[in-house]
């Protein structure tokens, strides 16, 4: 049975599609930016700052799912500049600190809105 996911805590969808979909056990969820939910606005133009919103709002997403950070068993990770790596990946280390979920992470020419940095999970709950 498949349930669509939605949380007010994250940024609504900007397409057709939904912020995660739950079948059984497992949390699929939609690639999240760094867009602040509460007036649905890019935050900053700083890598750091969008990778902390980044994962904020996928920290929502999979509490919403009825998952969390530990729960995470594969992350994918998009930049659009791969000199963002280092400090992307000292924000993402210290969300999920000795829980080192299986990644991806891979450069791309643009994502949308602009945006620095995007990253999705897979999660058993």
């Amino acid at each position: 049975m498949l349930e669509k996911i939605y949380t007010d805590q994250a940024p609504a969808a900007i397409g057709p599609y939904s912020q995660a979909i739950k079948i059984e056990n497992t949390l699929y969820t939609s690639g999240q930016i760094p867009v602040d939910p509460t007036n649905g606005k890019v935050i900053s133009i700083e890598i750091t700052e969008q990778a902390q919103q980044v994962m904020k709002n996928l920290q929502a997403v999979l509490e919403e799912g009825g998952a969390n950070l530990n729960s995470v068993i594969k992350t994918t990770c998009f930049l659009t500049d791969m000199a963002d790596f280092a400090a992307f990946n000292e924000v993402y280390g210290s969300y999920f600190g000795d829980h080192k979920p299986a990644r991806s992470c891979v450069a791309v020419k643009e994502l949308p809105l602009k945006v620095r940095v995007e990253v999705e999970a897979i999660a058993v709950i």
